[in-house]
Order: structure tokens, then C-alpha cells, then sequence
């Protein structure tokens, strides 16, 4: 199939309203368009890029756990939560307001259904079986909790509107969910078609959202879908790349993307698009991953003035990459010091300017490691 010619689906009647049936996309894919060429070479040489500073960058995890909370609260914030990056750090639900509680759960969930999923790639490849762990870890104990997690649907659901009958998009009816999402499963490990990955990937995604075989939770888990493929398939060695931040700031652009290939067949129009997100977000991931290594350089000389006490300063910094946010009472029990020891240890760094004090408070003070905090940030 080339890509300039893809004849999208067709609208099926059903009981007072139509459905969208895509067709099949595990098949050999080719195309003339020069500018995918470019951006497909592009998007993979900074995905390298970013693969090779993963694997050089000293406590590397502990950047990874940032993204992965980057990810996490950027990609619920697309479906309407409104948790702060500094709450989605927060493993206390109790040290969360009341009323921000349940978009500060949803956003953890997300955070242990991507650490889940990734883990489980070492016994368990890319799979069916795998997003719907993944659903059912993210619909714990949250809004649609009641809507089958973890099991694709058996009633039809829309995207828009309050109903079917004003639906914007109205995905493929249930029955067919099966059928497709094998159809996807297969196109993921077909080696007997020569797909490029990001663009085995650009499909997989468009098919996902189309297809939309959950009851809710299809945007986290198609955004989710992306990290998991690369790794899978060897292009990261870690987690590290993550398009939310880059699909929120062009949201629009990436709805549209996706109703062109629908409506119009426009298959081209949402590759090249994919393509641009993959590159923008690796290339701004290696320079972050150069920042980190210029602030370790930076924060390790400076703990060294500190004589007797840098040995347990080094190791308050492995913890401040891990929650960069974090009370003077919890930095005491991580490195198991006395809180007047811990206390000495944080007014040291906060003369040394690493650490901040956010709350101006007394006791209960909360601490933010900004130089690093705001790496996450853009």
C-alpha cells in the first residue's frame, strides 16, 4: 500500500447512527513523498542520539523516573486533569489537597501502569495482553474505573459530543475490536514486510486512536503504546521518550492530523506530523540529557566544600534526582539522619543555592531543587 494512495475505511450503519471501519494496515507500506524520507531520517538520528546518552549518563534511572512523571502528567493533563508537575512527584496522596486528589491518583496510576508495562517487556513482548494490563493498572481506583478496565469494549462508544447521536468521531463498533487490534498486534512483529519502525509506529498509532478499544483511557494508553514500541523493538534502551508534551502544545494540529486521514485519506498529512513530534521531542530529550550532565558536573563540585559532611551530601543528591521536591522530614528518613543532622545538610544546600524553600514556613517546609526541576519543565 503506498501511502499517498490509502483509501482510510468506511462508514458502517449500525442501529441510528454510523460507524468508522478502518481497514487493515499489517501490509507492506511504501511512499514517494521526498519530505517523509527526510524527517523519517531525521526523527531516527536524534532518537540515537537520545538511545546513546541513556546509556552514558550516570543513575540514568533516575532521569527516567522523571520523564516518566513528565509523561504522566502531561499526557492526563490532555484528557482534562489539572495536577501540577510538583503534586505528581507527591507519593502521599494525603499531602495532596482534598479536591485535587482523584487528578493526582489518575496521574500515579499512569505512572505505575507505564513502569508495569516496561517492566513487563522483558518476559512479555508488545502485545494485546500488555495494553490491557496497562488499561486495567490505569482505571484503578479512578474515574472509569467502572468501565471494563483492563478488557476492550463491548458497547460502542464516540468521541465528541454528549451522545452518539452528536458524535464528532464514532470509532468502529465492538464487534469488530477484536479483528482489529489483532490486525495491529501482527503488524508490530511482521518481519516479512521492510516497514520502518517510526513509521510502523506513525500507523500504529493513527490505527490505535481510530480503532479506540476501550470504554476510556485511549489517549493515555495510545501515548503510552509509543514509549512501549520503542523499547520493544530495541530503538531506546530505556524509556525516555515521551510525545504528550510535544502533542499538548500542538493539540489542535494533532487532532486534525488524525480526522484527515479519516475523512480524507490524508495518511501522508498525520506521518509527517508524527514524524516532527518524534524529532522535536528526542532532540529537546538529548538536551536535556546534556543539562543533567552539565548540573552533575556543576552540583558534585560544589557539595566537595563541603569537607566531612560531602560523602552524605552525594548521597542527598541521588535522592533529590529521584524527587527533586521534597520535604526536610523526608530527606531525614531516606538517608536515615537525624532531623537536626538533615536540617544542617539542607541549609547547606540551600547556601549553595541548589535547594530553595517553597513553602516560607516553619516547620513542615517543603524544598524544591530548582536547576533540575525546571529541566522537566519545557
Amino acid at each position: 500500500m503506498k501511502i499517498e494512495d490509502f483509501a482510510p475505511g468506511s462508514f458502517q450503519q449500525q442501529f441510528q447512527y454510523r460507524s468508522f471501519l478502518p481497514v487493515l494496515i499489517n501490509q507492506e507500506w511504501t511512499w514517494d513523498t521526498p519530505a517523509i524520507h527526510q524527517l523519517l531520517a531525521e526523527a531516527a538520528r536524534h532518537l540515537g542520539e537520545l538511545n546513546g546518552l541513556s546509556h552514558i549518563v550516570p543513575d540514568v534511572d533516575h532521569f527516567i523516573h522523571m520523564h516518566v512523571i513528565k509523561e504522566a502528567h502531561t499526557s492526563s493533563r490532555i484528557e482534562g486533569t489539572r495536577t501540577e508537575m510538583e503534586e505528581a512527584l507527591e507519593e502521599d496522596p494525603f499531602a495532596i489537597d482534598p479536591e485535587k486528589r482523584n487528578d493526582w491518583r489518575e496521574v500515579r496510576n499512569y505512572v505505575e501502569a507505564m513502569n508495569q508495562a516496561v517492566a513487563r517487556l522483558d518476559v512479555l513482548p508488545l502485545s494485546n495482553r500488555l495494553l490491557c494490563e496497562a488499561h486495567a493498572t490505569l482505571l484503578t481506583g479512578v474515574r472509569g474505573e467502572g468501565k471494563t478496565p483492563g478488557e476492550y469494549r463491548r458497547s460502542q462508544n464516540w468521541i465528541g459530543g454528549a451522545s452518539l447521536a452528536d458524535a464528532v468521531f464514532i470509532p468502529p463498533h465492538h464487534d469488530e475490536v477484536p479483528a482489529l487490534m489483532g490486525d495491529l498486534e501482527s503488524f508490530w512483529h511482521n518481519e516479512s514486510i521492510t516497514v520502518p519502525h517510526l513509521i510502523r509506529l506513525a500507523l500504529s498509532h493513527y490505527q490505535f486512536e481510530t480503532i479506540h478499544p476501550f470504554l476510556d483511557g485511549n489517549g493515555r494508553i495510545g501515548r503510552l503504546l509509543i514509549a512501549l514500541y520503542l523499547v520493544n523493538k530495541g530503538l531506546l534502551h530505556r524509556p525516555c521518550l515521551y510525545v504528550s508534551a510535544h502533542l499538548e502544545r500542538h493539540r489542535a494540529d494533532y487532532y486534525d492530523a488524525l480526522t484527515a486521514v479519516r475523512t480524507r485519506g490524508d495518511l501522508g498529512h498525520w506521518v509527517r506530523f508524527f514524524l516532527v513530534a518524534v524529532n522535536d521531542t528526542a532532540r529537546k530529550g538529548v538536551q536535556t540529557f546534556q543539562s543533567i550532565y552539565r548540573l552533575q558536573q556543576e552540583v558534585n563540585l560544589q557539595v566537595q566544600t563541603l569537607g566531612s559532611r560531602a560523602s552524605t551530601a552525594t548521597r542527598m543528591l541521588d535522592v533529590l534526582y529521584g524527587k527533586p521536591v521534597i520535604r526536610g522530614t523526608e530527606i531525614a528518613a531516606r538517608l536515615d539522619l537525624s532531623q537536626p543532622t538533615a536540617d544542617r545538610l539542607i541549609r547547606d544546600f540551600v547556601r549553595l543555592g541548589i535547594l530553595q524553600e517553597m513553602t516560607g514556613k516553619a516547620r513542615n517546609r517543603l524544598f524544591m531543587f530548582s536547576k533540575y526541576f525546571d529541566l522537566f519543565l519545557s
